[in-house]
Parts: structure tokens; C-alpha cells; sequence
């Protein structure tokens, strides 16, 4: 066609394609679409766990118009698809004598460790408290070693400044179940909640917790030593709790949920 050896109609016919394609020219994206098609790709570069709804609602909080569709497109022209985890099978286990699910806030704190290294080999023990009905990182404790005086140090600070739960379930950890730590929390008038060995899926709201954590900060940051892990870690602590938007809160932050009851 271009050669004039034959005709634009005589070449789509001979190809089976409407002229109507044969001459379609995308529109140009006003400046305002740019803006959004580039802030959408500059938000999935930043957070690479977050999937189209939750980029939807950052984007809603900086005051954007936008549909998840219209996020959901831009994303997949540019191949911004968060990989899939393989499915998990299904555990069985009965849960008794646990309380119901939380109904307020503070109603149920739930505490637990988990573990990584810095790039030198040394070993990081982490102890996290989280509240299981506002969802917030109460505090997460990073050292080498933590010992039961060193968890109900944090527990204390914790009630200092949000308040007294009713309960704090746990597993079965040395730390948890000490003599001193349980008769501390007796003392408190503070209920005590173990699951049953080998069972986490007892103790959910910590593991999605640590799944996350490790997920969004841990597997992402390369840290050198102790004192770097404690300051890059209180850092997504506060974004967890002030700007992540949590699916179970309405896509709200753990914070700006607080702030709506």
C-alpha cells in the first residue's frame, strides 16, 4: 500500500480486515491521563506486593478519579501483575476454648516472634504485638536475643501507651509461657490464651501479620546490621500502621480506621 502497488481496499480484503482498523489511530492521552498512567506505574514500582485495589486506594487518598478497571488496565499494558503465590492446602485443626473473635479494640492483643538475618550472618529476633480488632503493629521489638524480662518490657510500653487488653493469645513459646510472664499478666488481670502445639493457623491475625512483614520489608530489604534493621523496620512499622491501605479495614490504615469509630 505504501508502494501504491495496490489499493487500501484491495489489500484488507485480500487480508480479511476491516478498513475501519486498517485506519484507526489512538487518541493521544490529555496531560491529566499521563499524570495517571504514570503515578499508577510509579506506585506499582514502589509497592510490588500491592495488587490494582490496593494502588486504587492509594491513588483515591492523593484525590485521584479513578476506577479499579482503569488501574487494572494501565497495569497490565505495562505488565505489572504481582506474581501468585501457590495455593495453600487447607489445615485441620479445631480451635477450643478460645475466645470469639474480637469485638473492639483491645479486646484481644496476640503476640509472636519471627526471625531473619542481616547480611553479615547475625541473627534477628523479632517479638510483634498486634491488636486483632483495629489491626495495628502495637510494636515490634528487633534484637539478637529476647528474653521474657525483655518481652513483658515491651508489653508494658505497649499498655503505657494504648491501653490494657483483656486478652493476648500466643503459642506455646518459652518466652510466653514463663512463670513470670504468666503471673505478670495475672497481675494485670490480663487472660492469657495459648494455642495448641502446632497450630499457628490458631493464632491467624500474627501470621498474615509476619506474612505481610516479611513480604513487604524483610524479603525486600538487605540489612547490614542490628541497628539499620531497627530503624528500617520501625520505618514500615509506621507505614503500616498510618498509610498501608488494609483490605480487611475497608482498605483503610490501621490508624485511619481507629479514627472512624
Amino acid at each position: 500500500v505504501d508502494r501504491r502497488l495496490c489499493s487500501v481496499r484491495r489489500a484488507c480484503t485480500y487480508l480479511n480486515l476491516p478498513r475501519s482498523t486498517y485506519r484507526y489511530a489512538p487518541k493521544r492521552l490529555t496531560d491529566r491521563q499521563e499524570q495517571l498512567y504514570q503515578r499508577v506505574i510509579a506506585l506499582s514500582w514502589h509497592h510490588p506486593r500491592y495488587g490494582y485495589r490496593r494502588i486504587r486506594a492509594l491513588l483515591a487518598r492523593e484525590g485521584w478519579q479513578v476506577s479499579r478497571k482503569q488501574v487494572q488496565r494501565i497495569r497490565r499494558r505495562e505488565g505489572l501483575k504481582v506474581r501468585e503465590k501457590p495455593k495453600k492446602i487447607p489445615r485441620r485443626g479445631i480451635s477450643t476454648g478460645l475466645p470469639t473473635q474480637a469485638t473492639h479494640r483491645h479486646h484481644v492483643w496476640t503476640w509472636d516472634f519471627i526471625f531473619d538475618r542481616t547480611d553479615n550472618g547475625g541473627t534477628l529476633k523479632m517479638m510483634t504485638l498486634l491488636d486483632e480488632y483495629s489491626r495495628p503493629s502495637l510494636a515490634i521489638q528487633v534484637e539478637r536475643q529476647i528474653t521474657g524480662a525483655e518481652v513483658l518490657r515491651v508489653v508494658e510500653q505497649a499498655m503505657i501507651h494504648y491501653g490494657v487488653p483483656g486478652y493476648i493469645r500466643s503459642d506455646n513459646g518459652p518466652e510466653f509461657i514463663a512463670t513470670t510472664v504468666q503471673q505478670w499478666l495475672n497481675d494485670n488481670r490480663i487472660k492469657t490464651i495459648y494455642i495448641d502445639p502446632g497450630s499457628p493457623w490458631q493464632n491467624g491475625y500474627i501470621e498474615s501479620f509476619h506474612s505481610r512483614f516479611r513480604d513487604e520489608c524483610l524479603s525486600r530489604e538487605l540489612l547490614l546490621n542490628l541497628r539499620e534493621a531497627q530503624v528500617v523496620i520501625a520505618d514500615w512499622r509506621q507505614h503500616y500502621n498510618e498509610d498501608r491501605p488494609h483490605s480487611r479495614l475497608g482498605y483503610l490504615s490501621p490508624e485511619d480506621f481507629i479514627h472512624t469509630k
